[in-house]
């Protein structure tokens, strides 16, 4: 056995080997390593997960509905700015005045259009009316203790103008109307009435003496009796100051009479309406609630 020690100890030029050797490793200059099998991420390459079967797949941060902060922001400021000019358009014509003064004006820019919608249905499509007499008793009642009158409150009626625009008006629709000057002289009032038509253009009207009416229309040589359910039986005779007459309806005119005859000062007594003056028809009752309904 040998008492040297050194004997597991390299050659000499054994460490310069070595050296030699370890120089040729790279070593990291800091930081992760460049590739790493683990999928860990490194600097220069975003973090990996692996899938089956696939290669590794980056992850975005849109894929997860992550947005950075300054968009979000941008798009939260956006949204107010729009949402404020869709709530407030007078903010946008008039960005300069206070908030108060813009509510004012919102006010009022309200209630002018809402009356300028009232004021123009009224003026072509529908006005409202009150049945003030009984006239067209009981089609349309009027309030007690009026003569004639048969229900606890006055009709409030609906007349569409603008039907009156689009076509004539029928035998049998009510019709609301200004009266001819003669009627104010002959009835003792005028202006604004609210009868049937019952003659058309052109055509000769006459009543027997029972109350009946007979229409002989333009071309024709024979009266034809008009049917009125409308009318009771026991009010027909209740008028015979018309018994007998006969009425020739001009050219653009309607003959006008009311439902109740004895009640009624209609053309009968004034003469037929010209269409210029007839307002609108007739066609819903919408006060008292127990009357309500289309007529």
């Amino acid at each position: 056995m040998s008492d040297r020690f050194d004997w597991n100890r390299p050659e000499l030029g054994d460490e310069d080997g070595k050296d030699g050797a370890e120089a040729n490793v790279d070593e990291p200059t800091g930081g992760w390593p460049e590739e790493d099998e683990s999928g860990w991420p490194t600097p220069s390459q975003p973090w990996q997960q692996p899938e089956y079967g696939d290669t590794p797949r980056t992850y975005e941060p849109e894929e997860h509905g992550y947005r950075r902060r300054e968009e979000l922001l941008a798009a939260e400021a956006e949204a107010d700015r729009y949402a404020h000019r869709s709530r407030d358009p007078l903010a946008r014509l008039f960005p300069g005045i206070p908030r108060g003064v813009r509510v004012t004006l919102d006010w009022i820019l309200t209630i002018a259009g809402a009356i300028l919608i009232v004021l123009a249905l009224k003026q072509w499509v529908v006005n409202p009316y009150r049945i003030p007499s009984s006239s067209m008793e009981p089609a349309l009642n009027c309030a007690k203790p009026a003569a004639g009158c048969l229900g606890d409150s006055s009709d409030r009626v609906l007349a569409c103008r603008i039907c009156l625009d689009f076509a004539a008006p029928s035998r049998g629709d009510i019709v609301v109307f200004n009266t001819p000057s003669e009627a104010a002289s002959k009835c003792g009032e005028g202006g604004t009435f609210v009868k049937r038509v019952i003659g058309l253009p052109g055509e000769t009207l006459r009543e027997d003496d029972r109350g009946f009416i007979w229409v002989r229309r333009p071309g024709s040589i024979k009266f034809v009796k008009l049917k009125e359910s409308y009318i009771p039986a026991q009010d027909r005779l209740s008028d015979n100051a018309h018994f007998s007459e006969t009425w020739k309806v001009p050219p653009g005119d309607y003959f006008m009479m009311g439902d109740n005859r004895s009640e009624s000062c209609d053309s009968r007594t004034w003469g037929a309406v010209p269409r210029g003056k007839l307002i609108g028809i007739v066609f819903f009752v919408y006060w008292p609630p127990d009357r309500i309904g289309f007529r």
